[in-house]
């Protein structure tokens, strides 16, 4: 980048290869040490998940995914996947005001350590724990979960995930609503369409409730809601939108997406009430190395 670049997130320069490429926000005059995964990559491998949450960080979770980033889309006619864009409310110089990056970063806003075993998301001051067999990756403004990948049934030449949990500010997915139950009411129809709804699995045929009602998520009152749904192609899914206060501020709603194949192959369900059960506060010590952004793949045995 030259010295009158515009503020904004591009392509890492010192991707080294190994791992999905990251962005890196670029404050006008260096590069900081804020990292996210881009937008565009979260919102293709949620669809390939296979499951609504199908792939948001890797997760965009279709891994099926949704946005763990209030980012714009790109420009029309660039790549999504590496085109710069506008920072996030709170980025680096973004619409917030606060600057996260080099050693400019607010009173009680600093990255908390990624913890062994879980996921953090930042913004939202919550960590997934990480199921053994599958890999988490922590983020500024999102965190993901994810298990077996797979070639998409609609395009081969695209991963899809069998299981997928991602978190992200409510805000970051245009969610305005101020309770836990309107915010998950709102966010399911979504979450199933972005994870089942498009080309890869030709489309959702039919859904069924499967449950709904409040839950105890870190210590604060959110509201789940649950649907098992029907495709036109490849198998079927659970889908699961979770809303909460954050633990750390609780003006901030937090939306947890989840999605499950059905199948022989898939995770069972019950690993995704486990993850909901296993929602915490982030640490404010860590107990492991990492960074946010970082990837961390808990193995089994």
């Amino acid at each position: 980048m030259t010295q009158t670049s515009p503020p904004g997130w591009h392509p890492d320069p010192g991707h080294t290869g190994i791992g999905p490429l990251q962005e890196r926000w670029w404050d006008g005059t260096r590069w900081t040490d804020h990292l996210r995964v881009p937008p565009a990559t979260l919102r293709r491998r949620r669809r390939r998940i296979g499951v609504a949450a199908g792939a948001v960080v890797l997760a965009t979770v279709a891994g099926g995914l949704f946005l763990l980033n209030d980012s714009d889309d790109a420009p029309a006619g660039r790549d999504e996947a590496t085109a710069p864009s506008t920072g996030p409310d709170g980025a680096p110089g973004g619409r917030g005001g606060e600057n996260r990056g080099g050693e400019d970063r607010a009173p009680g806003r600093e990255r908390p350590p990624v913890e062994d075993g879980y996921a953090t998301d930042l913004l939202s001051g919550i960590s997934l724990p990480v199921p053994k067999g599958w890999t988490g990756r922590s983020g500024v403004s999102g965190a993901g979960v994810t298990t077996g990948e797979y070639p998409c049934p609609g395009d081969a030449s695209q991963p899809c995930v069998r299981g997928g949990v991602f978190s992200a500010p409510a805000k970051a997915l245009k969610l305005d609503t101020e309770t836990a139950k309107a915010t998950a009411t709102r966010d399911i129809s979504a979450n199933a369409t972005e994870s089942y709804g498009e080309k890869i699995y030709g489309g959702i045929t039919s859904h069924e409730e499967l449950k709904s009602g409040a839950v105890t998520v870190a210590g604060r009152q959110g509201y789940l809601v649950r649907w098992k749904v029907v495709t036109k192609n490849g198998d079927d899914g659970h889908v699961q939108s979770l809303a909460f206060p954050s633990p750390r501020d609780a003006d901030t709603m937090v939306v947890v997406r989840s999605g499950f194949d059905i199948g022989p192959q898939a995770p069972a369900l019950s690993v995704m009430d486990d993850i909901t059960k296993g929602i915490k506060a982030a640490s404010t010590t860590g107990a492991g190395p990492g960074t946010c952004g970082s990837e961390y793949e808990r193995r089994s045995g």
